[in-house]
């Protein structure tokens, strides 16, 4: 069990030592210091966020904080982040703003709405989609699955769904989950011999909603539940929504007959936000955080951050936090300093990995020839560079399989699939093949994604 603290300040006092060690130091500095220990009401701990940065915290630590509340307060223990107004009342209630629980699996952020997506050509069909599926579960389509690059808003569409059905469907029930947390309760169901607890979790639900399904490759026995629970659904007439980074015919390790099911209904990509899109998505995500920022600030990460939604929000926090550090206003020259700075970006308009790019750096992290990646050379160590590779253009630069095997030598669908699944099913197992792809993540991650976290 973990330690009882009669003072709330040296919980707090252990709680920030975790994160300390936890987190990178300029993370610790930028995100995390600046929280305070509001209250302490059974189980539940209220966290004090400064408003500019409260969402990002919620969307990127609130797991090292639940993990390190579980440690030094309560094993179930819940984190509640509230804003510098709030106190607690005598009868310990929630902040209002606390996040909605649904009928099982994550926290739904408050801010991932209908009204709060911002709507262009590249997603125009996936709102649409996912709005009819709100409206009128199981009758519109069913299955929905949504698909795109990470940080394009497949998330906040599900959370938008969830919470229109959870307002507006009548007493209708919705379970939200990612494919890991579904995972985790399966073991867990499996080792305490209550799986049948676990079916009736998933499948009583009148609206399910997982996400990230891509992680069920290499794992077989979650694959058969899926297929199941799957199936229990839709037989049912109960509503089905799955996001993921790619197509399904693209998912590792993936049987036939889920890819059949999962392209039984409606399939979807979402594609990456314009110009325009990306500068009314930081409008409003400034209006929302009440943070003050000029329009030239906002044209100025417009411009440079287009890779997703989540790198863009995550550009505008860090200027303004930066900002507020310096205690000064945030102007285009800072903005441009922080990006750069940060290498999240280039000095220029935000650049895409190349193939080529990637090719040279697994060369060079095998030392052999880059040539030889492009052959036909069937040598064992070429053909374990050249898996990687092409592991690391699906997973880094996004590109589909067709793309990758067409410039990697005028390879197939099928042979790229199988050098990815063959990197999939030794990745976490094979230390040399994990520190392989983290140094080649190190160096083309920062060009391809804009990532700020």
């Amino acid at each position: 069990m973990p330690p009882v603290h009669a003072q709330p300040d040296q919980l707090w006092d252990d709680i920030r030592e975790e994160l300390r060690r936890e987190t990178a130091p300029f993370k610790f500095h930028i995100w995390l210091e600046p929280l305070e220990l509001a209250a302490v009401r059974g189980r539940s701990l209220y966290i004090r966020a400064p408003d500019h940065i409260r969402t990002s915290v919620a969307e990127r630590y609130l797991p090292v904080l639940r993990r390190a509340a579980a440690s030094h307060f309560h094993p179930q223990a819940v984190v509640e982040l509230v804003n510098d107004e709030w106190q607690p009342d005598r009868d310990g209630d929630a902040p209002e703003e606390k996040i909605t629980r649904v009928a099982h699996g994550g926290d739904l952020n408050p801010k991932y709405t209908f009204e709060q997506f911002v709507i262009g050509g590249g997603n125009r069909f996936a709102h649409a989609a996912a709005l009819s599926v709100a409206e009128m579960p199981a009758q519109a389509y069913n299955p929905l699955f949504l698909y795109g690059r990470p940080g394009l808003g497949k998330t906040h569409l599900l959370h938008a769904i969830a919470r229109y059905v959870a307002q507006y469907g009548s007493g209708l029930r919705v379970c939200y989950a990612t494919i890991e947390e579904f995972t985790s309760e399966f073991v867990q169901a499996v080792r305490t011999r209550r799986t049948a607890d676990f079916k009736e979790r998933f499948r009583s639900a009148d609206v399910v909603l997982i996400d990230d399904v891509q992680f069920l490759a290499g794992r077989a026995k979650t694959r058969e539940e899926f297929f199941h629970t799957f199936n229990a659904l839709v037989d049912s007439r109960r509503q089905l929504v799955l996001t993921s980074d790619r197509p399904p015919e693209e998912i590792a390790d993936l049987e036939e007959r889920l890819i059949e099911r999962f392209r039984s209904g409606l399939v979807v990509e979402v594609e990456p936000p314009t110009l325009a899109v990306r500068r009314a998505i930081l409008a409003i995500r400034a209006r929302l955080d009440e943070v003050e920022v000029s329009e030239e600030v906002l044209d100025e990460i417009a411009a440079r951050v287009s890779t997703s939604v989540r790198a863009l929000e995550g550009a505008l926090i860090r200027v303004v936090a930066h900002a507020s550090l310096r205690n000064e206003l945030a102007t285009q020259e800072l903005a441009r300093e922080v990006l750069v700075r940060l290498n999240a970006i280039s000095s220029g308009p935000a650049q895409k990995v190349d193939v080529g790019d990637i090719v040279t750096a697994t060369a060079r992290e095998f030392d052999v020839e880059p040539d030889a990646l492009l052959a036909r050379d069937r040598r064992a160590e070429i053909a374990h560079a050249r898996h990687v590779a092409m592991y690391v253009a699906r997973e880094v630069a996004g590109l589909s399989l067709s793309e990758i095997g067409r410039r990697m030598g005028g390879r197939n669908h099928t042979t790229v699939l199988h050098a990815i699944q063959r990197v999939n099913d030794v990745l976490a197992t094979d230390g040399a093949v994990q520190t392989a792809v983290e140094n080649l993540r190190r160096q083309l991650q920062p060009i391809s994604d804009g990532r700020y976290d």
